[in-house]
């Protein structure tokens, strides 16, 4: 059941905490050099490196055209390089320089530090449980988007 003060609905504290965390975590990521959009960049390449930059796009929701700029930015620092594809002329594949393996190191300590703030009044145990409630919320409200672009395609199909 919601709160009956509007103030205090699910929705307007989600987007409030989201901007407020997005705030502290580009504070924290400036004094790095790096805003927290290519601190996104360098994760993701982290984890799976050689990623054609349409895939990126994909995988960080952001378009092309805006991750050419952030990998623009994060080349011309020397902390990522663009490889030609061998298998598409046409594409290039991202890869982390040497350069980029000290800060990866930094921006997964501030990671833990900026954890640790948002999550100082609650023990473990209910960090966890806050944590696996929020994977709950997200499979709902995933589940309830699938539903409805089925919905959508169905009728597409019968009035199209």
């Amino acid at each position: 059941m919601l709160a009956r003060n509007p103030d205090n609905h699910f929705l307007f504290a989600l987007a409030d905490l989201q901007r407020a965390v997005r705030a502290f975590a580009d504070q924290r990521a400036a004094r790095h050099g790096v805003t927290r959009s290519q601190w996104a960049v360098l994760v993701k390449l982290h984890r799976e490196e050689g990623l054609q930059q349409a895939q990126l796009a994909k995988l960080l929701d952001i378009q092309p055209i805006t991750l050419t700029r952030l990998v623009d930015k994060l080349c011309s620092a020397g902390l990522v390089e663009r490889r030609a594809d061998e298998s598409d002329r046409r594409a290039n594949r991202l890869y982390l320089t040497a350069a980029a393996r000290p800060l990866m190191t930094k921006l997964r300590t501030l990671r833990e530090e900026i954890n640790q703030t948002a999550l100082a009044h609650l023990s473990p145990e209910q960090a966890d449980a806050f944590v696996a409630q929020l994977d709950q919320i997200k499979a709902n409200v995933r589940a309830a988007y699938k539903t409805g672009c089925e919905s959508r395609k169905s009728k597409e199909r019968r009035n199209g």
